[in-house]
């Protein structure tokens, strides 16, 4: 078998994949630690895998920077395995959001290096340590301890982006002297993500102190009158601090891939 490095269709079509994994691919081929036909099946599932119940998409980390990650609700074990399975053969770290312990404890027999974290309702795998990518620190602000596995999801999901991450619960504004105490914390961050329920008024107080992007997560959280969270929401949306960003209603993730590229250097 014959690469034409020299062809520009080629090169088009190679400059489309990940550098680095090519890199390291054509240099085990020259030095003869690949054949011929492993080149080819590394090729061949560099843009996408289909397995049938799942098209998995490895080229998310050259695309938007971190690999496709993997939402547990409405999965099965095997499904969720299944995709790991091929996320862990292109030496990806993995995130699984959503997953209740019951499949978590499942999947761990299978992938024993992989960490459940119960709070957020996350599983990671790492292979290899995040790249810190970060320019400061991102800092996740709960407002009650019923919160916390919204803001929880949001930590686990920047730290495996590679984020330095803090985190400040349960100071709302029903003791807003539990949050004004840590106004150090508060402006040294370069981004905050602001969790809350019932109506939703931290993201505003917090906007209003600090020079910095502040994205709100309204929870389902609250009484009646909270309508799952939709009481948050709006209140949110009508923030009368300048600068708040709004993401739906519990997507914890959401806020940290969000905040994961404000803080991109």
């Amino acid at each position: 078998m014959v690469f034409y490095y020299d062809c520009p269709i080629f090169l088009q079509w190679m400059v489309t994949m990940d550098p680095q994994e090519l890199k390291t691919l054509l240099r085990n081929f020259k030095n003869g630690d690949l054949n011929e036909d492993d080149v080819l099946t590394r090729l061949r599932h560099l843009p996408f895998e289909d397995l049938g119940e799942a098209v998995v998409d490895h080229h998310r980390g050259l695309r938007q920077g971190f690999p496709e990650v993997i939402f547990g609700a409405g999965k099965s074990v095997g499904q969720i395995e299944r995709i790991m399975t091929a996320l862990v053969a292109q030496g990806n770290n993995i995130l699984v959001t959503r997953i209740d312990e019951g499949k978590a404890l499942q999947v761990l027999e299978a992938f024993p290096a992989a960490r459940y974290h119960e709070a957020a309702r996350c599983l990671t795998l790492e292979q290899k340590p995040p790249e810190r990518r970060g320019r400061g620190r991102v800092l996740v602000i709960s407002a009650g301890t019923s919160d916390i596995p919204v803001a929880a999801e949001a930590v686990v999901t920047l730290r495996a982006l590679g984020n330095e991450t803090e985190h400040l619960y349960d100071v709302g504004v029903a003791g807003i002297h539990r949050l004004l105490a840590r106004r150090e914390e508060l402006f040294a961050a370069a981004v905050l993500i602001v969790v809350a329920g019932m109506e939703g008024a931290l993201p505003s107080v917090v906007g209003g102190l600090v020079d910095r992007p502040v994205i709100a997560v309204p929870t389902s959280v609250g009484y009646g009158a909270a309508f799952g969270g939709i009481a948050a929401l709006l209140g949110m949306l009508n923030s009368c601090a300048a600068g708040v960003t709004v993401v739906n209603i519990d997507n914890g993730f959401g806020a940290a891939v969000a905040a994961s590229l404000i803080n991109r250097e």
